[in-house]
């Protein structure tokens, strides 16, 4: 089964305990500290709006860069942000679609493969969580996103996104496995680490209980390649990108070659 498929359905169950307010209020904070996005929605009419209009309303669109069931999304925009989510998961994507309807919000999803960037505008502010960009296993392809965000971002925009290292997939996680049981569903994690190309693979087997009190049985194959900041930074310089911020998301220091998951700040130069 591809990936997200069978996860989708308890993917929020499982991740309830992912800081994403935290990372919300992060990402604000960054983007008021180095961005040019308003929490500022435009509610008027694109069709009869002015040039200036037609520019501000660019300026303060966020992107939210895989973003699955839509959680961050949603929280970007009960601040007050102008949303679009992508992500690639049709799967996924049904969860944000639930969640747009029962909170009554305006956030445009687009169903995308990162890769294959395709927006009808400039955007101030590209955001990207939760490791999504892992799912990126070769570097040019890698490069390529960022060649896309910086090509989408207007003057002075930024992109906010976090990564897990190849520290973590080598000399963490490698190998290991971790289980979870709750009373409706659980889950075995598997990994296998590559060290000759970097690429974790992980194998889940989720168990979820039915109506009938029997449990069905899921099982998926993920693929997440480890990266070094120093790849990383060196990748987004030359896609255009000026880093400005590398911080260790679990410790809020300045980021390492010993952090498992970093957060990078880059900004459209021009």
């Amino acid at each position: 089964m591809e990936a997200y498929q069978g996860l989708a359905d308890v993917y929020d169950e499982f991740m309830d305990e992912t800081p994403y307010e935290l990372w919300r209020d992060r990402i604000i904070d960054r983007i008021e500290k180095y961005g040019i996005s308003k929490p500022n929605r435009f509610t008027g009419d694109m069709d009869n709006a002015g040039e200036e209009e037609i520019l501000e309303s660019e300026k303060n669109l966020v992107l939210d860069l895989g973003c699955g069931t839509g959680t961050l999304t949603e929280l970007l925009y009960e601040k007050g942000y102008d949303m679009i989510g992508v992500d690639n998961s049709y799967e996924m994507l049904t969860k944000a679609f639930l969640k747009k309807e029962e909170n009554g919000s305006d956030i445009l999803y687009l169903s995308q493969d990162m890769r294959d960037l395709d927006l009808y505008s400039t955007i101030g502010t590209v955001v990207s969580v939760c490791d999504s960009v892992n799912y990126i296993t070769d570097e040019e392809e890698l490069l390529g996103v960022f060649k896309s965000v910086e090509n989408y971002l207007f003057p002075g925009g930024i992109f906010i996104f976090d990564f897990n290292t190849l520290h973590k997939y080598r000399d963490v996680i490698a190998d290991a496995t971790i289980a979870e049981d709750r009373d409706e569903c659980s889950f075995i994690w598997d990994n296998f680490f590559d060290e000759e190309t970097g690429i974790n693979e992980y194998d889940l087997t989720i168990f979820v209980k039915q109506d009938n009190d029997l449990y069905k049985k899921i099982t998926e194959t993920h693929y997440q390649k480890g990266y070094t900041l120093a790849s990383v930074v060196a990748l987004l310089e030359k896609a255009g990108l000026e880093v400005l911020e590398t911080m260790d998301s679990d410790t809020e220091d300045e980021a390492s070659e010993e952090s498992e998951r970093v957060m990078v700040v880059a900004k459209k130069v021009g």
